[in-house]
């Protein structure tokens, strides 16, 4: 799978240089230029959620198979254009984005996929190993664009770009994948959205990760959507001067990734970004103001080597705080941030290249990238060992009575009666608790006290079904356990914690 996806990103490349190439030809706009990254990675933006649940939902075999279809389609339709000479930066825009829309229902299920290939203990590299496939092919598909470019024409490497795509078919047609199994019924699309929206809105660890991704996306974007501007209007090389920058790049991704375990054992995850981002400005100011093939060419080594240690972090410290029922639809979220704002920033740095200049708008971009480790102020990473979000196994669950099988929502409430002293340190427990309330499945929480008897509190907590109530026992991790026990254990022994479900009335629902 890893060699299969390896062969389709170096078509991938190729495809963009290729794409990047032609629209130079057919216009020497730096908006239309920086559409072209914006192209490729909106699809992300729109629709990367709604994969991310499919693909929780249903048969992924099935649902790679027609996404890897729907990009093969495209490409070859690209080639064909080509071929015809009916491409214009309109048409050339809009088959780009139909492979993003292949791409956005792919990535998902995918990056999910693999690390679960291999032991917990071993995800952490697979996940890395994820993305050095696509910034070795990074390295290897410009540098076989460059030359086959001026050879041939763009629509040689958009043929190959199909082409690539035959592989990942093939191995997706012969994988034999295990069935996600199921205790209860499969959730309805509308139901597993709101529920992985729930989980991601409700952990601060997520937040976190994601509010960094943004912001490092936004302002490292202009590295690749403005390159070949860079490369045509100040460095004045060609075709294949421009695939030899991009492998550049590739080299030092590839560098960073046989250097990442060794980083990963003597820094924290929030100095590896802190240094991803400080060195990727650095490089952006030399993009700026260095008009010297060579000297620009290390600067993008070392901006390889900068952006494989931000991108990995990002993307192992998101996986690895996701538990598995929310693992495809939780990744979705990530690749909006990510991809999303890649997308924005290479639209905005295209036009602002238009009106203000290339040099300057790579200066304030530098800017944002040297400042951006100043986000961890305010969120830090928070890493979680695998065994923490596995599924407790052991919380109980509910049951109804025979008779009463019902459809609506479900009000829960615990009954707690803290013992004297521990009050203060038990509400400050229970206040916590609300976020794995609500990432598990409650739409609304709340925690009350007796009036009349003021040590007696109740947590209430509200549920869309019985069927999401039952999820939500099965979705309780080993973390969020611990965490119950801890309020369980500031409980007085003589008044047992009672638990009550209510529903709604049959009556009030006709």
């Amino acid at each position: 799978m890893w060699s299969a996806q390896f062969v389709s990103n170096v078509g991938s490349w190729m495809q963009t240089v290729g794409a990047q190439w032609l629209m130079l030809s057919l216009t020497s706009s730096a908006a239309f230029l920086g559409l072209i990254q914006t192209a490729a990675t909106l699809p992300v933006l729109l629709f990367s959620v709604p994969a991310g649940v499919v693909g929780d939902l249903v048969d992924r075999r099935k649902f790679l198979l027609a996404a890897q279809a729907v990009m093969l389609l495209a490409a070859a339709t690209l080639g064909v254009l080509a071929v015809a000479g009916l491409v214009t930066p309109w048409i050339l825009l809009a088959l780009i984005f139909a492979l993003g829309v292949g791409q956005a229902f792919t990535s998902p299920t995918w990056q999910a996929l693999q690390p679960e290939l291999v032991a917990p203990e071993e995800r952490q590299q697979a996940i890395s190993l994820g993305a050095v496939n696509q910034n070795l092919a990074r390295a290897v598909g410009p540098a076989i664009a460059g030359v086959l470019l001026a050879a041939t024409s763009a629509a040689a490497l958009f043929f190959v770009n199909a082409a690539s795509f035959v592989a990942v078919i093939a191995v997706i047609v012969v994988w034999r994948g295990t069935r996600i199994a199921r205790t209860l019924p499969r959730e309805h699309l509308g139901e597993a959205t709101r529920a992985g929206a729930r989980y991601v809105a409700e952990s601060p660890a997520l937040r976190a990760v994601l509010m960094r991704t943004v912001l490092f996306a936004f302002f490292a974007s202009p590295i690749w959507a403005l390159l070949p501007l860079t490369a045509q209007s100040q460095l004045h090389l060609g075709s294949g001067g421009y695939g030899f920058l991009l492998g550049c790049v590739g080299l030092g991704a590839l560098a960073g990734a046989a250097l990442l375990p060794r980083f990963r054992v003597r820094f924290a995850a929030g100095t590896l970004v802190t240094i991803g981002s400080l060195a990727l400005g650095g490089v952006t100011l030399i993009l700026a103001d260095v008009h010297v093939e060579a000297l620009v060419a290390i600067a993008l080594v070392f901006g390889g080597l900068a952006w494989i240690l931000a991108l990995s972090t990002f993307n192992s410290v998101y996986q690895l705080t996701l538990p598995g029922w929310v693992k495809t639809r939780g990744m979705g979220f990530y690749l909006i941030a990510f991809q999303g704002g890649m997308a924005i920033g290479s639209a905005v740095v295209g036009i602002a290249a238009e009106q203000i200049g290339l040099s300057k708008t790579l200066t304030v971009t530098a800017a944002g990238l040297l400042l951006g480790p100043l986000a961890a102020l305010r969120y830090k990473f928070q890493t979680m060992e695998p065994e923490d979000l596995q599924p407790a196994g052991d919380w109980p669950q509910p049951h109804l009575s025979p008779d009463d099988s019902f459809s609506g929502p479900v009000m829960v409430t615990v009954e707690y009666w803290p013992r004297a002293g521990s009050e203060r340190e038990f509400l400050a427990e229970l206040q916590e608790a609300r976020h794995s309330r609500r990432r598990t499945g409650a739409s609304s929480w709340k925690v009350w006290r007796d009036a009349e008897q003021p040590n007696r509190y109740v947590e209430q907590f509200v549920v869309a079904s019985w069927q999401e109530h039952l999820r939500q026992h099965e979705r309780v991790t080993k973390r969020d356990q611990e965490r119950l026990n801890r309020i369980r254990a500031l409980t007085d022994p003589d008044h047992p914690t009672v638990v009550t479900h209510l529903r709604t009335p049959e009556e009030s629902t006709r």
